[in-house]
């Protein structure tokens, strides 16, 4: 009886593992496909991508003729922006991971396992910045007014809203930094849909060099080299 659990045991850890494997290779094989990959841009709007070498960020000017985004994301609901801080960085992510897992030594097994499964809630991580500078981990691209503006509705479509369409804050003591603040948000984080995988989606939208799917960030800033 031992001797067949073992053997049952031994294949479907091989099969975990080719599983796995599969996955880890898809995903690489598929972020290497550009989409949009010579967009024609009209140098109107300044964008930034940024990662901290695990998450995509989009940066947008947190004020502009198209949107002020310091109305529905209000500097009160930081620690200490104000006015000064010009730009405004937005993320998806799991709610559980963001909120309840400042570093990785904080994450928890059964956090881990309801962010991968897909069943867990999602969240907006909004970060205002006073200045914004161009480096390896933060790339600017110019866009059009109208790639911003799909980009604009792209990512409003991203945050849960109350009955009166306004944007839901998330009252938590959690913060990474000074300037930012949590949201609802749609959908579910999976091994599917990462953080990474919705800044893509926010790419392709505006019709920006994107990965065909991608669930890292290196997919990404690749592109943007």
């Amino acid at each position: 009886m031992n001797k067949r659990f073992l053997k049952h045991a031994a294949r479907f850890s091989l099969f975990l593992i080719v599983l796995i494997g599969f996955y880890f290779l898809l995903a690489f094989c598929l972020s290497r496909i550009t989409i949009n990959a010579k967009p024609v841009n009209k140098p109107e709007v300044a964008i930034y991508i940024m990662t901290n070498g695990i998450h995509t960020d989009i940066v947008m000017p947190a004020i502009s003729n198209q949107i002020n985004w310091t109305k529905e994301i209000s500097y009160q609901n930081t620690l200490e922006a104000d006015s000064s801080y010009q730009y405004l960085a937005v993320g998806w992510g799991d709610k559980k991971f963001y909120i309840e897992t400042p570093g990785f030594e904080d994450l928890k097994l059964s956090t881990a396992l309801s962010a991968i499964s897909g069943l867990s809630t999602s969240a907006m991580h909004t970060t205002y910045y006073q200045n914004i500078s161009e480096d390896n981990d933060c790339k600017k691209i110019m866009i059009s007014r109208e790639q911003y503006k799909r980009l604009i509705d792209y990512i409003l479509n991203s945050f849960e809203k109350d009955k009166a369409g306004h944007l839901i804050y998330i009252k938590t003591t959690m913060h990474y930094d000074i300037g930012d603040a949590f949201y609802e948000a749609k959908g579910s984080y999976s091994i599917f849909k990462t953080c990474n995988t919705w800044a893509n989606a926010v790419l392709k939208a505006c019709g920006q060099k994107s990965c065909l799917w991608t669930i890292f960030d290196t997919g990404i800033f690749i592109k943007y080299r």
